[in-house]
């Protein structure tokens, strides 16, 4: 049996081992992908293999079409919409994710873009090592106003796992906790008020996007839905880039309305100059790195790799496309 991983350089770059993969067949792993011909190069790259395990290269109905051999597709993520899964089901193709390994660094990742909205503290700390605080007539300084999380409301839209983590580390914070999902749970009723959508863009402070891409989730804050928060509100995005309009936002951040936005993914990746957030302001932009801690990537691998030994054993786990 052969085994392509088609991108595996963001999953393991050294630190990991592919060790549970190699054991199951002959194993070949690319790190990278083309970024011009991504289907051509997925589709030499795949030849006869039988199994494809893939993290962002798109596998389309061409691809597919173009490899018989396929049985059997493995995401290296939570997110499938890379992958034709629908098509890929008409193929008797199952395709496997890898659900909840990111619920803790990922909640952790929207703090860490919270707080530093909140305090800055990147720059206050460059601000210190050039000499402003030695040079200072007061015993401390503040460039930015300082915000208290205590009695502010978070919004949550996608109450699901890394939702309701983000919920109970806003709670921990003395936060009141609204949340928009489609399907209520008694778990997360234990952490927040489940609110319809009108609701929660009314009466948060901060919003937080933590709902999968859908059609129906697609462009979820734009210019309507942001007229209905409060001014000054803080958005947040570790999801999917494409939940929000990009110039709705901007536009939105470069006249006040919303004070500070903080996202962890944009709609093109690796983003491209002329994405307007690059030059709103107060938009804070990492690369796509929530999900990376060496924690949460050895949960991937192992769990990828348990997905394939199960399908193999003919009691295949984690299939999102039955």
């Amino acid at each position: 049996m052969k085994i392509v991983v088609l991108d595996g350089y963001t999953e393991n770059p050294g630190d990991l081992s592919w060790s549970g993969f190699e054991g199951l067949g002959e194993f070949t792993v690319y790190d990278r992908g083309s970024e011009t011909d991504k289907e051509g190069e997925a589709i030499a790259r795949i030849g006869d293999a039988e199994i494809v395990i893939t993290n962002k290269t798109p596998i389309t109905k061409r691809v597919l079409d173009s490899c018989p051999s396929i049985r059997y597709i493995g995401v290296l993520a939570t997110g499938y919409n890379v992958v034709d899964y629908t098509y890929a089901a008409k193929q008797g193709i199952p395709v496997t994710n890898v659900p909840g390994y990111g619920t803790d660094t990922v909640a952790q990742f929207t703090f860490a873009l919270l707080l530093e909205i909140c305090h800055h503290v990147a720059h206050h700390s460059e601000a210190v090592h050039v000499g402003r605080w030695e040079q200072c007539a007061d015993f401390c300084f503040c460039d930015y106003p300082q915000i208290e999380l205590a009695g502010k409301t978070m919004g949550i839209i996608g109450f699901g796992r890394i939702g309701q983590k983000v919920g109970i580390i806003a709670k921990a914070f003395g936060m009141r906790v609204l949340a928009y999902s489609p399907h209520e749970y008694e778990r997360g009723k234990a952490i927040g008020t489940y609110v319809n959508l009108e609701t929660l863009l009314a009466e948060s402070d901060i919003i937080s996007l933590h709902c999968p891409l859908f059609p129906e989730t697609e462009g979820i804050i734009n210019q309507g839905t942001i007229a209905k928060m409060k001014d000054g509100v803080i958005i947040l995005n570790n999801g999917r880039g494409p939940l929000i309009v990009e110039q709705d936002l901007a536009d939105a951040l470069n006249s006040g309305k919303v004070q500070a936005a903080g996202v962890d993914v944009v709609s093109v990746e690796p983003i491209k100059g002329d994405n307007p957030l690059l030059t709103a302001k107060n938009c804070f932009i990492t690369p796509h790195i929530a999900w990376a801690t060496k924690e949460a990537r050895q949960r991937i691998m192992d769990c990828a790799v348990q997905n394939l030994k199960a399908y193999l054993a003919g009691k295949p786990e984690n299939v999102v496309n039955q």
